[in-house]
């Protein structure tokens, strides 16, 4: 490799770290070499071979760089453009994902309209097509067919897929119903915090599922002589512990309740599709969920996951923070209100037309236009709730949109470790955001955006929320390495652009 060549490889490496909160030591254990070698690798003083680039990506949950015959990919973004016209929201990237885990319950072929053509939903299907399952997009509308085998082949499973995605835990649910004794890798996905396994074995251990983390791998027990006896009860109103104990429910004969269960939308839409296959489930939308299961599944399905609550936000966001008159069609109106409510609080204004339902036959969505919009601080702070709180995947977004309003606006972000750190980069762009501490923000606006170069976080909104910033930026911006925000946003770099932005897609190694 040349002296350049290794200069920008050890530049991209010392930032993915930084921004994973590592050390050069904790890096260096992690590969099992010397604090000294990653100095020397981080300033381009050390040669590297395609297998070091490789044990580095993957320690560091970044494409560094893609051994094949391109490197990782970035945007240039010309900022300071006012957007216009319309854009249709995608469906629900989380709701997709579960449905695609749940499709191992059923023995018949499942059939999901317009699912997004994501990298979160490749990596699920790398490992489907791993063990067994026949999957194949149908058309240009992202219709998908899934076809199981008549025995998974569990030993098969495409383990690099697998530890790049946190969804892999969502297996939990389906696979107890279908082995008694399984194995899977330490999930991975956005760097978001010490997550464990705990809050999905509260709900599986109940029906019987006792799981041991070893050697990288969670190794999974089945005793079918359990019997649930009393309501389970959720110590987290997790989505995906939600998600994990109905699907674990689903396949069980008899009834099982789930208390304190999240009602959110990717929970609904797991729910409908449920009963599509013929379990029982009363309590849709609430947070006790009454499942009765069905031994047996095998039906030919065709179901559609409604449309994306977190990427109309992030629409809504990309509109105020560029000062544009934007109108977003199809956005699932129940699960924004009281963002708009918020929004409306601090001066946003907007119109929302009629309501209508998503292809799904429940999810009320609606057409909101967003008009330019002097805002203010709000005087309370703003922080998540459970469903229907505002939405933990929709607070980021109100960073950027503060540091375009008048005044100083706290964002308590009591749910992850260290997301709200993250949002600290938005200052690299002009912003005034002062971390109170791992879980709190402040961010002093109005803002003067300037253009300057930011590699992404490793955690999807809050990359995203720099995409937004480099928007209304004046000059030309570079976001660097933006697998992050390709796991969970189909295209959204060429749908701005239909709107009026300049980003510009490309590759430097």
């Amino acid at each position: 490799m040349s002296e350049e060549y290794l200069r920008r490889i050890g530049g991209l490496i010392r930032d993915s770290r930084k921004h994973r909160g590592w050390t050069q030591a904790q890096l260096a254990e992690v590969l099992g070499t010397s604090q000294s070698a990653i100095n020397r690798i981080e300033h381009g003083q050390q040669n590297l071979s395609l297998e070091m680039l490789a044990r580095i990506g993957d320690a560091l949950n970044s494409e560094i760089v893609s051994l094949g015959t391109s490197g990782p990919m970035h945007l240039r973004v010309v900022g300071g453009r006012e957007l216009s016209g319309s854009i249709d929201v995608k469906t629900s990237k989380n709701a997709g994902i579960a449905l695609l885990c749940a499709s191992l319950l059923n023995k018949g072929r499942t059939t999901l309209r317009k699912v997004a053509r994501i990298e979160e939903v490749n990596r699920i299907l790398e490992v489907l097509n791993s063990i067994g399952v026949r999957t194949r997009w149908l058309n240009a509308s992202n219709d998908l067919e899934i076809v199981p085998p008549a025995r998974l082949d569990l030993d098969n499973m495409d383990v690099e897929a697998a530890r790049r995605t946190r969804t892999i835990l969502n297996f939990l649910g389906p696979l107890m119903n279908l082995e008694d004794r399984f194995k899977i890798p330490y999930a991975g996905g956005c760097d978001l915090g010490t997550r464990t396994v705990e809050p999905h074995m509260v709900a599986l251990r109940k029906l019987g599922l006792e799981v041991k983390a070893t050697g990288g791998f969670y190794h999974a027990e089945v005793d079918r002589s359990v019997k649930v006896t009393r309501p389970i009860v959720l110590t987290e109103r997790s989505d995906m512990a939600t998600e994990n104990a109905l699907m674990a429910a689903a396949r069980r004969e008899g009834t099982t309740v789930i208390r304190n269960a999240s009602p959110n939308y990717m929970v609904q839409d797991l729910c409908f599709f449920l009963t599509k296959l013929g379990v029982g489930i009363e309590g849709i939308g609430t947070t006790t969920l009454t499942v009765h299961g069905v031994p047996d599944i095998d039906v030919d399905v065709d179901y559609a996951p409604s449309e994306d609550p977190i990427e109309a936000m992030s629409l809504i966001a990309a509109a105020i923070v560029t000062g544009s008159q934007i109108t977003i069609r199809r956005a699932p109106i129940e699960f924004l209100e009281i963002e708009l409510a918020v929004l409306e609080e601090m001066g946003l204004d907007y119109e929302r037309g009629e309501e209508y339902l998503a292809a799904n036959g429940h999810t009320r969505l609606v057409d909101l236009t967003i008009r330019p919009s002097q805002l203010r601080a709000p005087i309370d702070k703003i922080h998540p709730m459970p469903f229907p709180g505002l939405n933990i995947d929709n607070l980021p977004f109100f960073a950027v949109i503060a540091a375009t309003a008048h005044g100083t606006t706290l964002i308590h972000d009591w749910v992850y470790e260290n997301r709200a750190i993250h949002l600290v980069e938005l200052n690299k762009l002009g912003a005034r955001v002062r971390l109170a501490d791992p879980h709190r923000i402040y961010v002093e606006g109005p803002t003067r955006w300037s253009g300057t170069e930011v590699i992404c976080p490793p955690a999807l909104r809050p990359a995203v929320c720099i995409l937004l910033a480099m928007l209304a930026a004046k000059g030309t911006s570079v976001l660097r390495n933006v697998y992050v925000i390709n796991r969970g946003y189909e295209d959204l770099a060429e749908r701005l652009n239909l709107l009026g932005a300049k980003i510009e897609t490309f590759r430097d190694i």
